[in-house]
């Protein structure tokens, strides 16, 4: 199983000196000690379950591109962009050079956006639960669009583009998307439909994963979608410390590998030491995670 860093708080010790060296330093540990995948959120303010809006927080492509250029294997993402914070063909242009400038290594994490207050605060308009999904699903076709020979008009209900030139394209050609979130009815039908991985939360512990997993899959064969074409990837924390309790968590992540997940993301701990906490990780536990 291959691990990721989400980076998703950015309150260490002294941070108002050190925010920047600290988040440098541990893309660089992750990078250099085979973490799969580097992280951060999407929002304008922190959440209120890690400090709410008046503790630090980076806006989110803008770091991508910072990462980007300061490391050589990492994949870089947000989990995950708010369909609400950009304008879908500029979420495309945006989201995409960040993949040139990686050589390849981004992917575009999204899901229907949920933060009221960071909308508020700033003015950006906040729709309906229903509306924001309606949403996602024209934003999806809007990024696909864009990254296919297909330069001409999309009219939806909410979006309308004249012209969708992307240019230069992803490396690859399309760049992966990942969609966040376990709505059994609208959210795990857009990632039959839509994604290459979907992200799902360890709070829910190994059975609540298994039965999205199946729910899920019952959508790709209603779809006509190749269930194992999607990559299946958990994080969220939980009661589960892995450098605290290593067997504990290993032992889990058997239990979730035999559902067929292959990625973890783990979070260096707010008050903490993130480069230190990222070195214990990828020496102790990073090795013993990639046999399973």
């Amino acid at each position: 199983m291959d691990a990721g860093i989400h980076y998703m708080t950015f309150t260490h010790p002294d941070w108002e000196h050190t925010l920047t060296d600290r988040l440098t330093a541990t893309a660089k540990v992750a990078d250099q000690g085979g973490i799969a995948q580097m992280t951060v959120m999407d929002h304008y303010y922190q959440m209120i379950p890690v400090g709410g809006p008046f503790e630090p927080m980076l806006e989110g492509y803008t770091t991508l591109g910072y990462l980007a250029g300061i490391t050589e294997n990492l994949n870089l993402g947000l989990l995950v962009t708010g369909v609400t914070y950009r304008h879908p063909g500029l979420l495309a242009k945006i989201a995409t050079t960040v993949d040139v400038l990686s050589r390849g290594r981004a992917f575009l994490g999204i899901g229907a956006a949920w933060y009221d207050r960071e909308h508020e605060g700033l003015g950006v308009p906040f729709p309906s639960t229903a509306e924001r999904f309606e949403r996602l699903e024209e934003a999806l076709r809007i990024v696909n669009q864009m990254w296919s020979d297909d330069d001409g008009a999309f009219e939806g209900e909410h979006y309308r583009l004249k012209e969708t030139i992307s240019l230069p394209q992803p490396p690859r050609g399309r760049m992966p998307i990942l969609i966040g979130g376990g709505g059994e009815r609208k959210t795990l039908r857009l990632v039959a439909q839509y994604a290459d991985a979907c992200h799902l939360f360890t709070r829910e512990g190994v059975d609540g994963v298994a039965h999205k997993l199946d729910v899920l899959k019952g959508h790709c064969e209603t779809l006509g979608r190749d269930y194992d074409d999607i990559r299946k990837t958990i994080g969220g924390g939980g009661a589960l410390d892995p450098i605290e309790d290593t067997d504990a968590f290993l032992s889990a992540m058997e239990e979730y590998a035999e559902l067929g997940v292959t990625l973890v993301t783990v979070n260096p701990p707010k008050n903490d030491d993130p480069v230190a906490w990222t070195e214990q990780f990828v020496g102790l536990v990073l090795p013993r995670l990639r046999d399973i």
